[in-house]
């Protein structure tokens, strides 16, 4: 078994309402995704893929089509968070993405695992797996999910 990872990085707002400190205001960070894949090596001779386990260009794609571009410059709220909702939504054109969780870095990641997860298994017939989500919400904290 060998594991590759795909860095990918993504501007976005949010708020925790009911932490005890500065998270409960509104901010930004500069989020890191790192996606972790995991099977066996392609073994095709004469394929694209072969050699690999899954070609990054082809699991940015994934990423960014299913997630990095939702998220990316939006303001994550959680669908409870109603005074931010209901602010957000007063704008014209904004950019607002509804979580079923609080936007912690944990529930993130998570959220992150559980949407990519079924666009890779089995690419390739090969066993492929999304083996674990990394978000780091700054350089000196993250959160991993993994199934």
């Amino acid at each position: 078994m060998i594991t590759i990872t795909k860095r990918l990085e993504f501007d976005a707002g949010h708020r925790i309402p009911d932490h005890r400190s500065e998270c409960r205001n509104l901010h930004g960070h500069r989020y890191v995704l790192e996606l972790t894949l995991e099977g066996e090596v392609v073994d095709a001779p004469g394929s694209s893929e072969h050699g690999m386990l899954m070609d990054f260009s082809d699991v940015k794609a994934i990423a960014l089509e299913h997630l990095v571009e939702r998220w990316d410059h939006a303001f994550l709220v959680y669908e409870g968070d109603r005074p931010v909702r209901e602010f957000l939504e007063s704008l014209p054109g904004h950019k607002t993405v509804v979580l079923d969780a609080v936007p912690t870095a944990e529930n993130l990641a998570r959220i992150a695992f559980e949407t990519l997860a079924p666009l890779v298994r089995d690419r390739y017939g090969r066993g492929l797996r999304l083996a674990k989500v990394r978000i780091y919400e700054t350089p000196n904290s993250w959160a991993d999910y993994s199934a």
